[in-house]
């Protein structure tokens, strides 16, 4: 991607680490103007580099310390059955991340909640009856060892 070049990826940098960064003060950290940083971010949201910009929440502070990971098995992989899926668990707000897995299962989702009670809730009331769903194995978290965001470009 020719676009990206050096200057891009400092001014990328900086936008990971602070979206609500002025221009004005990325401009003087990238070393150059306002105008051209501002045509530069345009650019890079233009070709789809730059989605968006997002407040990230602590789920901590939310209260959801409890992570767990599920393996689902699906009764049926045909594509219509796989939308239907992948249409219901987008409603589910308590997964945060759900993968198609090639391998012995076919979905991992990364559950968040307040405890094992809500858990158990989510799994019984949400997961369990999501359209084509026969079997799942769960896997909960004791500590996050690693967790972060893209910082680097």
């Amino acid at each position: 991607m020719k676009e990206l070049d050096s200057t891009n990826r400092r001014i990328l940098a900086e936008l990971v680490a602070n979206a609500r960064i002025p221009v004005s003060e990325l401009a003087r950290k990238v070393g150059l103007s306002k105008t051209p940083v501002t045509q530069r971010i345009r650019q890079m949201e233009e070709m789809g580099l730059i989605t968006g910009y997002r407040a990230i929440l602590s789920p901590l502070q939310l209260g959801l310390t409890h992570v767990t990971y599920m393996e689902v098995r699906l009764s049926d992989t045909r594509k219509k059955a796989l939308e239907e899926f992948n249409a219901h668990v987008r409603g589910i707000s308590e997964i945060e991340e759900c993968y198609m897995i090639a391998g012995g299962f076919d979905y991992l989702l990364k559950i968040r909640s307040r405890d094992m009670m809500h858990f158990r809730e989510i799994m019984a009331d949400r997961i369990s009856t999501l359209p084509h769903v026969s079997a799942t194995s769960s896997f909960v978290a004791m500590e996050a060892v690693v967790e972060q965001s893209w910082t680097e470009v």
